[in-house]
């Protein structure tokens, strides 16, 4: 974890792209997208059915290591309103225990507003919590300092003539996106003219690695 310090808070940002708060002991993660690709199956579309599993060990292995107390997840952590119900036992029982062990709020987002059955926790459209505004997709014209998901950004890199894609927060004095957590869930150019319309002028791609937290401007 290395220090992330956004609206007079201080935070440490994972490499995983989760995000802890320390004087809360809060740990906050975006865009989970559980179920994904057996939305996909229901297309037509057979994708290996493994991303809940992936994403929920990363996420308890996660849990073990910080140790939470409490556990924010800022919207589209299943892939669809019915997703919940299609989760396969072994997902199921992971994800009540980790449910059952912290206090768990769900903010919904575009892919699951209307969560039929959250599996624990408790649901919210958004949250204020200590000053600090939580909801799922940025708003450009939002004058509290806050915290979202949505556009899984990833900054995108050429290295000695190879392409690297990192995920990544994008940070201005007000806003602080989260990026993707979840196995199946591609990713957005962090510079892309929707993250920047969203968050304003002046951001920074955020990367954090073990032991530093590397700082990439975006064009406006």
């Amino acid at each position: 974890m290395v220090p992330l310090s956004f609206a007079g808070h201080d935070f440490r940002a994972l490499p995983e792209g989760a995000l802890y708060w320390p004087a809360r002991r809060a740990l906050l993660v975006a865009d989970l997208h559980f179920e994904k690709a057996s939305w996909f199956a229901l297309g037509g579309q057979m994708l290996p059915p493994y991303d809940t599993l992936a994403t929920l060990s990363a996420l308890t292995a996660l849990v073990e290591r910080v140790a939470p107390i409490e556990l924010w997840c800022l919207g589209d952590s299943f892939h669809d309103v019915e997703g919940c119900e299609r989760l396969p036992a072994q997902a199921r029982a992971m994800l009540t225990a980790l449910t059952g062990g912290l206090a768990w709020h769900w903010i919904t987002g575009n892919h699951d507003s209307v969560l039929v059955d959250h599996c624990g926790g408790v649901v919210h459209e958004e949250a204020e919590v200590d000053g600090l505004v939580l909801r799922h997709e940025a708003e450009a014209g939002e004058p509290r300092p806050e915290l979202s998901g949505h556009f899984h950004p990833k900054l995108r890199l050429t290295v000695r003539g190879r392409h690297v894609a990192r995920r990544c927060f994008v940070a201005t004095g007000t806003k602080l996106i989260l990026p993707a957590f979840g196995a199946l869930t591609g990713g957005l150019d962090a510079g892309h003219p929707e993250i920047v319309r969203a968050v304003g002028p002046g951001a920074e791609a955020l990367v954090a690695t073990e032991r530093k937290l590397l700082r990439f401007p975006l064009a406006a």
